[in-house]
C-alpha cells in the first residue's frame, strides 16, 4: 500500500512507521511493512482497522511526540462520561508532554503503562478502549525513542524543541548572512563572508537558521 499504491517516502526519506485505523490506531514500525492489512493481522500488533485511514510517517517523526499529539486529539474528543478515559487521557496527556519536554522520568513509563491497562479494561465506549494504541504501540516499537528523551534529554527525530540545540559548522558556513538576517530573535552573530555562531541564551528554538542555511551548516541535534 505504501510502495506500491503510494508512491513511497517523499525525498528519498526512509520509511518509520504507518499508523492504520485513525487516531486510536497503532504505530507499526518498518520491520512490518509486509503485514497484510486485515482485522486480525493489525490487532496483532496493536492498532487496528478501524476507519481503513493510513498515516505513513518517515525518518523525521518523533514517535513519542505523535503518542501525545493523538492523546491530546483523543482526550479532546472524549465525551467525559466514564472517569477512566475523561481523567486517565488527561494524565497520559501530561506524562507525555512532560517527555517531550525534557522533564520526563523512568518511572512515568509505568505510569503510561498502567493507565493504558485501566483504559482498555474499564473505559465504557470504543474511544476509550481503543485510546491507548498509540502509546502503547509506539513504547513497545520505539522504547529507545522514550529512553532517549527521559535519560539523555534528546529528541533522536530533532522535533521536540525543548529538547533540541542549534550550532554552526565554522568550516560549512560560507557567511552568507541569510540566518542572521532571518533569525526572529537575533541570536546569530556574525561578519559577511566569516562564520558565523549561535547565542544559545537568546535561541527560542525556532530553527529557522536550520531551514534557511543553503549549506547545510547549521547543526541540529
Amino acid at each position: 500500500m505504501v510502495y506500491g499504491i503510494g508512491g513511497g517516502i517523499p525525498d528519498g526519506k526512509r520509511f518509520k512507521a504507518v499508523q492504520t485505523g485513525g487516531p486510536s490506531g497503532g504505530c507499526i514500525p518498518e520491520q512490518f511493512l509486509d503485514t497484510p492489512i486485515d482485522f486480525d493481522e493489525l490487532n496483532e500488533l496493536g492498532s487496528m482497522m478501524g476507519s481503513g485511514a493510513m498515516i505513513v510517517m518517515d525518518e523525521d517523526t518523533c514517535m513519542v511526540d505523535v503518542a501525545r499529539y493523538f492523546v491530546n486529539f483523543l482526550k479532546g474528543e472524549s465525551c467525559g462520561k466514564c472517569v477512566p478515559c475523561r481523567e486517565g487521557l488527561s494524565r497520559m496527556g501530561d506524562l507525555l508532554e512532560e517527555i517531550t519536554h525534557g522533564r520526563g522520568k523512568p518511572e512515568d513509563l509505568d505510569v503510561l503503562k498502567d493507565l493504558a491497562s485501566t483504559l482498555r479494561g474499564t473505559a465504557l465506549c470504543a474511544l476509550g478502549t481503543t485510546a491507548p494504541n498509540p502509546v502503547m504501540s509506539t513504547m513497545t516499537f520505539f522504547a529507545d525513542e522514550y529512553l532517549a528523551h527521559i535519560t539523555e534529554k534528546k529528541c533522536p527525530a530533532g522535533v521536540c524543541r525543548e529538547l533540541l540545540n542549534f550550532s554552526i559548522d565554522e568550516e560549512k558556513c560560507s557567511g552568507c548572512l541569510r540566518c542572521l538576517r532571518d533569525c526572529p530573535v537575533k541570536a546569530v552573530v556574525g561578519e559577511a563572508r566569516k562564520p558565523h555562531r549561535i547565542q544559545n541564551e537568546l535561541c527560542i528554538k525556532c530553527g529557522t537558521c536550520y531551514d534557511v542555511c543553503k549549506f547545510d551548516a547549521v547543526i541540529r541535534k
